[in-house]
């Protein structure tokens, strides 16, 4: 491999202009594929076949009016006052303007719809009144009904009684003489009494048919009673189910509006996102405040902030102290850029065909600044070095590429091979988010391998500064005089005596002097900072992750203060109704569902939304007491799909949970799971290409070993920053939650690889050492002495250009660029500088103890360079990659 690159770094040098060329089209491709062909990016964090995403594309099918994004807009007055009449007003009036912004599709008025509301409660009270009217009317009428139908029945006792008397009356009649004077008048006297009998029972019969009419008054009555009675039942229940939403606080001071979309959020556009806040921002005249929810303002087309270029100015300070001209260090920079361009231009090239997070491009940036500049600085810095020894400079080049080359191609692939890993998880997002990042380091090697190359052979001696090549005379005419007389075998010596010298001062020669108390120390420090990382708990971040000055902040701070924590994270519920239900039974069954919805620990409200006109489906909004990002609320979300079987159970209704609440818990959750089988399989990939590089079984076991120390202490301080709070004051984090909750997983690889590139730079050179002669334990300290330099500047320049991101716009990528900043600084310093020449000084020959079998079949990668060692230009000009010779 080093003799394959010493002849790429050759002809690069030689083709200096072909080379520039070729990457000048390539960036032109990609830059009009970019421009031609790029999408929106968006935060939409879904994962296929979670129920999230099911019941979303539920919703969207069987209620279409109700699927879209949507975002909330908190209305305040400028004087703390409670809004005037005019106010109130002026504020309807300019949200139905936003109507007309493309995309949105309607406005929720917070005092149109608190108006509504109370007109309901009102009409519930007065119906609640009449209702008890109407029953007293309804009890009085039962009463005259009753006292009717006794005196009716008392009236037919009676008549029933005279009647059986005028009958044995009649009968006692057949013992007179027919005929007889004393027969006729007890006849007629019977027929008088049987008349008035008659009389009396007609009476009876028509106070019956009057009863009877009054009793079927009285049944449509307490019919139309108990119907609406019913009607105010379920308007009770409705209020009750309501109770725990407000959209105007009770003082006065704050109102809640939300815009509804015609399409999810990721798809709305920052132009009309800003067409919306520019009809808003009109109320300002009014005294009126207006404030956007994190859906609404969050703008993922901004790459560059001004904290990154802070922290590429850093950068730059260093390559220039440590190479001391303005042409060298620029050179690092430029081959960072030119990286950058394309891999991030690539990316978002695809973006328009490919649904990509806004995170995806961001980490690509943030990776390939700092690979791009530390992989091109190995070899600048090597070449350098090889200029002032007397070496001629295209075969200077050619062999800065051989040597440093080789271990830039194999630090690269590791970090490549680490990012492109995250595709195992499982999660669409997450693998789009390595791939383009693994692309863009892969983009920055061959950079680093070509382009570096050619145009160093352009700078020719100017790499060095004027004082730099004065500085390097001196010194050789000094050698040249001190060495005069003497053997080459003297010479050799005395250099080696003077390295060896000079390896024993400095923080290498501390750490071997007293490695037992260096490792201890590091470890022990290493182990408390991890402590907080035994608390880590994972979210997607809401807008109480906002920086504290913006929209989407004060919006989620005021909603939280007037409305409740919960108002900032609605969870949706949709529900599959059973068959063969109308409106009123479909809504009752709605009010039983939402009541036990409501039974759920840390659940403030239940509100059946709405439902789809044939009866099937339903919308359910529920709001938890806390916010979207707080473990009570995650906690909410787990049980309520829990109460889902008992709602099943008792009303035979089965629900489902979306929305942007549940969908970042099935993230997190998801995550989670991902995160020990990826940790396993880096950490193998880790120790296989260690032994394959090192050629030893020891030496990949501490590298990986350092490596989880280095992640563990990482996970630490993150927590303690972003979720305990420490520090928030420097780092802006004014509202501590839980941490992002794809970052450890990115960590790892990010953090693997990066650690992997300090380990082959400190212990290749250690190796090298050994290898040529050297004692083991002084091997070490000749190694450390040779790559210390670079890799700190290298680890400063890495930690620089993460740092910038801590203050980045997009608050998501805060935490991601703290945890890679703080990784770096503790895995370059305190594991590669210290923990390993410490344990690798302990461990003596032992180190590089490999069993013979595995020594045999192993091939050889040859990351030293050793194949290059007295290879002159004559055998250069025969293994060059021209034209000619391929011919």
């Amino acid at each position: 491999m080093a003799l394959w690159l010493y002849r790429l770094g050759r002809f690069s040098a030689h083709r200096a202009w072909l080379v520039i060329c070729a990457w000048i089209l390539i960036i032109g491709m990609v830059g009009g594929a970019a421009v031609l062909f790029m999408g929106t990016m968006s935060n939409n964090f879904q994962i296929p076949g979670t129920e999230t995403q099911q019941m979303a594309d539920k919703l969207k099918a069987d209620l279409p009016e109700a699927s879209g994004g949507s975002g909330s807009v908190v209305f305040t007055s400028t004087n703390g006052q409670a809004f005037t009449p005019a106010q109130e007003t002026v504020i309807s009036a300019v949200l139905v303007t936003a109507t007309s912004v493309p995309t949105v599709k309607g406005v929720v008025d917070p005092f149109t719809t608190t108006a509504m509301l109370a007109d309901a409660q009102k009409k519930l009270a007065d119906g609640t009144t009449a209702l008890t009217a109407g029953e007293a009317q309804l009890a009085d009428a039962k009463k005259t009904l009753d006292a009717s139908a006794a005196q009716l029945a008392d009236g037919q006792s009676k008549i029933t009684a005279g009647q059986a008397q005028l009958d044995a009356q009649k009968a006692s009649m057949s013992a007179l003489p027919a005929g007889s004077a004393q027969a006729s008048a007890a006849a007629a006297q019977l027929a008088g009494a049987q008349s008035q009998i008659d009389a009396q029972q007609a009476a009876i019969e028509a106070g019956k048919t009057q009863l009877a009419q009054g009793q079927s008054k009285y049944d449509a009555s307490a019919k139309e009673l108990a119907a609406k009675k019913a009607e105010l039942v379920t308007g009770q229940r409705s209020a009750e189910a309501a109770s725990g939403l407000r959209f105007v606080s009770e003082n006065g001071k704050a109102a809640v509006g939300q815009v509804q979309f015609s399409e999810s959020m990721n798809a709305v556009t920052p132009a009309n996102r800003q067409l919306l806040q520019d009809k808003l921002n009109t109320l300002s005249s009014s005294g009126v405040s207006v404030h956007y929810s994190k859906e609404i303002t969050e703008d993922v087309s901004a790459l560059f902030g001004i904290s990154e270029v802070l922290g590429i100015a850093v950068a730059a300070a260093v390559l220039i102290i440590m190479l001391g001209t303005l042409l060298a260090a620029g050179l690092p920079l430029l081959m960072a850029v030119v990286g950058v361009g394309i891999g991030v231009g690539g990316t978002l090239a695809l973006s328009g065909a490919i649904e990509m997070s806004s995170i995806s491009p961001m980490l690509a940036l943030m990776l390939g600044l700092a690979v791009g500049i530390d992989y091109s600085l190995f070899i600048v810095n090597r070449h350098r070095q090889q200029l002032v020894a007397g070496m001629e400079m295209r075969e200077s080049i050619a062999k800065a590429t051989g040597t440093s080359g080789n271990a830039v191609l194999f630090a690269g692939l590791t970090v490549v091979i680490a990012l492109a890993a995250l595709s195992v998880t499982g999660l669409p997002f997450l693998s789009i988010l390595g791939l383009a990042a693994a692309a863009t380091v892969a983009v920055a090697v061959l950079i680093a391998l070509t382009l570096t190359p050619a145009l160093l052979s352009l700078m020719g001696r100017r790499v060095i500064s004027k004082r730099g090549w004065a500085r390097s005379e001196k010194l050789r005419q000094q050698h040249t005089a001190e060495d005069a007389g003497l053997s080459t075998e003297d010479i050799a010596q005395i250099v080696k005596s003077k390295d060896i010298a000079r390896s024993a001062r400095g923080w290498g020669g501390l750490v071997t002097k007293h490695p037992v108390i260096s490792l201890v120390t590091a470890v022990v420090a290493l182990g408390i900072i991890a402590i907080p990382a035994s608390g880590l708990r994972l979210a997607l971040p809401d807008g109480g992750s906002e920086p504290v000055d913006s929209s989407a902040y004060q919006a989620y701070s005021i909603t939280g203060a007037n409305f409740g924590e919960g108002m900032n994270g609605p969870i949706i519920v949709v529900g599959a109704l059973p068959a063969g239900l109308d409106k009123a039974s479909a809504t009752a069954l709605n009010l039983d569902v939402a009541d036990q919805l409501r039974q759920v620990p840390n659940v403030k409200a239940a509100v059946p939304v709405t439902v789809s006109k044939d009866f099937k489906t339903a919308v359910y909004q529920v709001i938890p007491d806390e916010g979207p990002a707080s473990a009570s609320t995650v906690q909410v979300v787990h049980d309520l799909r829990a109460e889902g079987t008992t709602i099943k159970a008792d009303h035979g209704v089965t629900i489902g949970l979306t929305g942007q609440t549940a969908a970042n818990v099935d993230v997190s959750s998801k995550l989670g799971e991902a995160l020990p089988p990826y940790l396993a399989i880096v950490v193998g990939l880790s120790l296989l290409l260690l032994i394959l590089v090192f050629r030893s079984i020891l030496v990949p076991i501490l590298a990986t070993a350092g490596f989880l120390l280095s992640l563990v202490a990482a996970f630490g301080g993150v927590v303690a920053v972003y979720q305990w709070g420490w520090l928030g004051g420097i780092f802006d984090v004014a509202n501590p939650s839980a941490v992002l909750s794809f970052l450890p997983i990115i960590l790892i690889g990010v953090l693997f690889g990066l650690a992997m590139d300090y380990q082959v730079f400190i212990a290749s050179g250690m190796r090298e050492a050994f290898v040529h002669g050297q004692d083991a334990k002084q091997a070490v300290r000749s190694g450390f002495k040779h790559a210390a330099p670079v890799v700190t500047a290298a680890a400063i320049i890495m930690t620089s250009v993460f740092s910038g991101f801590i203050f980045s716009h997009l608050t998501m990528v805060r935490p991601l660029g703290f945890a890679l900043a703080f990784g770096v600084l503790i895995d370059a310093f305190v594991v590669r500088m210290t923990i390993i020449p410490a344990a690798m000084h302990l461990l003596g020959k032992s180190a590089w103890w490999i069993p013979e079998w595995l020594n045999k079949i192993l091939p050889d990668v040859d990351v030293e360079g050793a194949k290059l060692v007295g290879l002159n230009p004559a055998e250069a000009a025969e293994t060059e990659l021209e034209p000619a010779d391929a011919r």
